[in-house]
């Protein structure tokens, strides 16, 4: 089975960005982010668990309303909770199921919330990826066409960046600085050495 190793950070830190490279590298990733979407469109046990806990409505004509959702959790963050408790479980164990399929030395599991979401029991290590506050932010904005509040909004349901990344065993600077590509090859020889 692979080392399955993850790769966390901070709304618009740039884990994608740093995951692609890795990727070009022959590395297979795990977006648990975008898994986590498909199972709450695909897992007839997370619809059930979301319609029970959120009402029928946050699925309209069985797709999720994910505008519906998130206007409730991302103001309550005990409704966060419960969504995380709903969706969170089902998606480590897709990764870790993924990851004994693959024939390779290690794997990325690229997850926002590796640390908040008890998803770093089973990992090998894991590799934080930090950008300035201010970058992250404009980031997000031209992403997800949103306003900076709403992107503040959704940065106070994350642990800060200062304890997120003492609890990694790398740190990857994407802050439009430092170039990305020597600091990953420099992660993925170091983990090729410890295995």
């Amino acid at each position: 089975m692979a080392a399955l190793i993850g790769l966390t950070g901070g709304i618009g830190a740039g884990k994608t960005t740093v995951a692609d490279v890795f990727k070009t590298l022959g590395i297979p990733v795990f977006n648990a982010d975008e898994v986590a979407k498909e199972l709450m469109q695909t897992s007839p046990i997370i619809k059930e668990q979301l319609m029970t806990t959120f009402g029928e409505q946050v699925y309209a004509n069985g797709i999720l309303d994910k505008a519906y959702l998130a206007g409730i959790v991302f103001k309550d963050k005990y409704q966060l909770e419960l969504l995380n408790a709903i969706v969170h479980p089902i998606t480590i164990q897709a990764a870790k199921d993924w990851a004994a399929k693959q024939n390779v030395p290690y794997v990325i599991k690229e997850a926002a919330l590796i640390f908040e979401s008890a998803a770093a029991d089973g990992l090998t290590a894991v590799i934080g990826v930090s950008a300035p506050l201010n970058l992250r932010i404009q980031r997000v904005m031209q992403r997800d066409g949103c306003t900076k509040q709403e992107v503040e909004q959704r940065m106070r349901h994350q642990i800060s960046d200062a304890i997120k990344l003492k609890l990694c065993d790398w740190i990857i600077e994407n802050n439009d600085q430092d170039l990305v590509i020597p600091q990953v090859l420099k992660v993925h020889e170091a983990i090729l050495a410890q295995l």
